[in-house]
C-alpha cells in the first residue's frame, strides 16, 4: 500500500485544494498516481456541501462556495486542521459506510491520546463532545466517491475562531453548538497531525481484504 504524505506548511486556497485531489483522484484512477494524505489549513472560507439549503446561511453578506463533497454548510479556516484524502475503495471492497466509520474511529481514537472522549452519531455525521450542558461538534466530515476513489476529508477545530460559525447552520444542526480542541482542554497538540496520519494507514492496512 502506497501513500503519499503531503503537509502544507502555507494556508492553501480551497479551490486549489479541490483541482488538485480531483487531478489526484483521475490519476489514481488511471494507476498514474498513489493514494494521497494531504494536511493542511485553508484560509477562512464557507463552503456547502451538495445537501445545502440556503436558509441555513443566517448572515447573507457572507459568501458561501459551492463544493461537490456531501453535508452541508460548514467554515474552515486558520487554527482548524483539515485532512484531505484520496483513496482507492476498489482494494477495501467498495464499502462506503465502512470507510465513514473508519475515518471516525481514526478521529474518535486520536483524540484518547489526548485524554478527550468523543463519539461519532448515525443521524449527524461528525465528531462529537459532550460537556455538562451540551452536546458540540469538534470535527466535521464530508466525502464524496468518485468511481469508487473516496476524496475530500475531514477537519478538526483546534484552536479556530469558533464566532465564525454564528453566520451558518454549521451541517444544518440547529440544536447542538461547535467547540475545539482548546476549549475542550488547553494543551499542546503539536503531534496530532502525526498521530491522525498514522492511525488512519494502520486502520486502512486493516480494512485491506
Amino acid at each position: 500500500m502506497n501513500i503519499e504524505i503531503k503537509k502544507s506548511k502555507k494556508p492553501v486556497k480551497y479551490s486549489d485544494a479541490i483541482k488538485f485531489l480531483e487531478m489526484r483522484v483521475s490519476n489514481i484512477n488511471k494507476n498514474d498516481s498513489d493514494e494521497l494524505v494531504w494536511i493542511l489549513e485553508h484560509e477562512s472560507i464557507y463552503t456547502g456541501g451538495s445537501n445545502y439549503k440556503k436558509e441555513e446561511i443566517l448572515d447573507r453578506s457572507i459568501k458561501v462556495i459551492k463544493t461537490n463533497r456531501g453535508g452541508k454548510i460548514t467554515y474552515h479556516g486558520p487554527g482548524q486542521l483539515i485532512f484531505y484524502f484520496a483513496i482507492d475503495l476498489k482494494k477495501r471492497n467498495r464499502d462506503i459506510r465502512k470507510f465513514i466509520s473508519l475515518i471516525e474511529k481514526t478521529i474518535i481514537d486520536t483524540l484518547k491520546i489526548y485524554n478527550i472522549s468523543t463519539f461519532a452519531d448515525k443521524k449527524n455525521i461528525g465528531i462529537w463532545y459532550k460537556d455538562k450542558s451540551s452536546i458540540k461538534k469538534v470535527a466535521a466530515i464530508g466525502v464524496r466517491v468518485s468511481k469508487w476513489i473516496a476524496y475530500h476529508g475531514f477537519s478538526i477545530n483546534i484552536n479556530n475562531d469558533l464566532k465564525k460559525y454564528d453566520s451558518i447552520i454549521p451541517c444544518g444542526i440547529k440544536d447542538k453548538g461547535v467547540t475545539s480542541l482548546k476549549k475542550i482542554n488547553n494543551q499542546n497538540y503539536q503531534d496530532l497531525e502525526e498521530n491522525l496520519i498514522n492511525n488512519f494507514i494502520s486502520n486502512l492496512k486493516n480494512s485491506i481484504v
